[in-house]
């Protein structure tokens, strides 16, 4: 992880005047690529909105901040500044703004956020054209190899220890659960983080008040992982309003709880077009396998279309396909808004071939399309030089993403 971000980011800021912005889940190593990041500039400082003394600089202003980089004197090298949890404050947009537009070639900014940054606006001023964006995903399967080539959409494929595979699957991409891979550590890890995310987060950055409400919701959403959700189900489970669990299943979405993957629709015969499906962040909370499983290549997927969207290699996004006659593929990769390949996941490499792969490549024109099973070992072939319907090893389709 640190040799692909740190270098991203530095490259970032060799080439690029704008601020980086990067948001994801909380305890998934933003703090600690802040504070990696700033070993490598000769001087620099770090703010945490949850520090009291950091908070109070902050609020005293960005000319207070500006004079402890100290930006009012001769610098041979500019220093790297960072804001932690910055998004907590209120008016974290006007501060920023301030910052940059007095300062915007004096230093390196880089503000992290464990809520989507461009969700949670605001009242003030645009920030356009002064920041790029990013999201911090967990790890994956190409991370833990270091394959990730951020100058190419796939990367050859690699075979990954089986220890760390394990520790994927049972204990999930959070950094400190897959390290320790630990099941008691794992068990209490899970508890705090959702108490944080679920009620403080919740109470301290919404003001939404159905805590328990939206606690159950969430509860609801992880059982129906990968399944076609319905807002008026969700409704009557939770015994709230449709209009309150389209506002709290976007609040979910916002603080990387949860994160919707919607139908595609264009050039699929009767093709489903409303409900979406919902996968967590973290998969390690899902009890059945074949849910687990779908949900880890859900965030694998996710993870690469952010980054080669990011990474500036075109506009890349995530569906899945379904008709009217229930024939479905669990995900659909586009690229530019013109699909790229389909993705069906099995647990079992001896289950055949999905029909609906070859049906939907047809009406959809996608270069390729796999079926993706979890107990095949790896396989040293590129997925990617396939374009028929093919039947793939997990650990080789995942070593050659992000």
């Amino acid at each position: 992880m640190q040799r692909r971000y740190l270098e991203s980011f530095l490259a970032h800021f060799r080439q690029n005047r704008q601020m980086l912005l990067v948001s994801g889940p909380r305890q998934v190593g933003k703090t600690t690529i802040a504070r990696q990041l700033g070993e490598s500039f000769a001087s620099g400082e770090y703010f945490n909105w949850d520090n009291q003394t950091h908070r109070g600089s902050i609020l005293d202003g960005p000319e207070a901040v500006a004079g402890l980089l100290g930006l009012d004197r001769l610098l041979a090298e500019k220093p790297f500044c960072a804001f932690d949890e910055l998004h907590k404050y209120r008016g974290w947009r006007d501060f920023l703004k301030g910052f940059f537009d007095v300062h915007e070639n004096q230093a390196h900014v880089f503000v992290t956020g464990s809520a989507r940054l461009d969700v949670f606006k605001r009242a003030g001023d645009s920030l356009m054209g002064r920041y790029f964006p990013h999201t911090l995903h967990p790890l994956s399967l190409a991370e833990c190899l270091n394959t990730g080539d951020t100058d190419s959409l796939v990367s050859p494929p690699g075979a990954i220890d089986e220890v760390q595979w394990r520790a994927l699957w049972r204990h999930g991409g959070f950094p400190e659960p897959f390290l320790k891979a630990d099941d008691r550590f794992h068990a209490r890890w899970k508890k705090l983080r959702n108490e944080q995310l679920l009620r403080e987060d919740l109470r301290d950055l919404t003001r939404i008040q159905e805590l328990g409400q939206v606690e159950m919701l969430a509860i609801n959403l992880a059982r129906h992982v990968g399944q076609l959700t319905s807002h008026a189900k969700l409704a009557r489970e939770v015994r709230a309003s449709v209009d309150s669990i389209r506002r709290w299943t976007a609040v979910l979405e916002s603080l990387y709880y949860c994160f919707s993957v919607r139908p595609w629709h264009r050039n699929v015969t009767r093709g489903l077009r409303k409900e979406p499906k919902f996968y967590l962040w973290d998969w390690s909370q899902i009890e059945d396998p074949g849910a687990r499983a779908e949900n880890l290549v859900a965030s694998a997927l996710l993870k690469a279309t952010h980054w080669w969207t990011e990474a500036g290699h075109g506009e890349f996004g995530l569906h899945f396909v379904r008709d009217k006659q229930k024939r479905e593929v669990d995900f659909l990769v586009t690229r530019n808004q013109r699909p790229w390949f389909l993705a069906e996941v099995k647990t079992s490499g001896r289950a055949e071939l999905s029909k609906s792969l070859p049906l939907f490549q047809s009406q959809t024109g996608a270069s390729h399309a796999f079926q993706i099973a979890f107990d095949l070992d790896y396989i040293e072939a590129d997925c990617f030089e396939r374009n028929k319907p093919t039947i793939v090893p997990a650990r080789t389709f995942l070593s050659q993403l992000v």
